[in-house]
């Protein structure tokens, strides 16, 4: 499973015109599934997401978690992070976890932030989203949960 992770001042999601999610300051979170995550690869990514020292204390040191700024999360599906381009310039996205076992993957991370207390706002899984955001910073982490990096 991979994240990309923004701390954001804002972030939404628009499908069709239509604006489906917003939050303000906090974490706009990409996910990709693999074929081959278990609930472990899930339960890596949400303490991750959860526990990321990256806001600043009062002293400016990124020193805080989202749990601590009581900020909002937005998850947005995105199989492209699993594109493999290593060979030709057409990615290749065979390790990409199939519709179903994406779609129960992402909802399960999303139900468990939810029952941790956060305020969780999602995309629109398998749709064409336009995603804007403000990033503060600028502040981008990945995380793999095969930690390949």
């Amino acid at each position: 499973m991979r994240a990309i992770i923004q701390k954001v001042q804002n972030a939404k999601v628009v499908v069709n015109e239509e604006e489906v999610s917003k939050i303000e300051l906090g974490l706009l979170v990409f996910l990709g599934v693999k074929e081959t995550d278990t609930k472990k690869d899930i339960d890596y990514i949400k303490r991750k997401i959860e526990n990321l020292r990256i806001f600043e204390d009062e002293d400016g040191k990124m020193n805080l978690s989202i749990k601590d700024t009581k900020g909002s999360i937005l998850v947005v599906s995105q199989f492209t992070l699993f594109g493999d381009v290593r060979k030709g310039n057409r990615p290749s996205f065979i390790e990409a976890a199939k519709p179903e076992k994406a779609k129960d993957y992402y909802d399960i991370l999303v139900r468990e932030l939810i029952d941790d207390g956060f305020e969780v706002k999602t995309g629109r899984f398998q749709t064409h989203m336009e995603v804007s955001l403000l990033n503060d910073g600028p502040v981008t982490i990945q995380l793999d949960s095969e930690r390949l990096y």
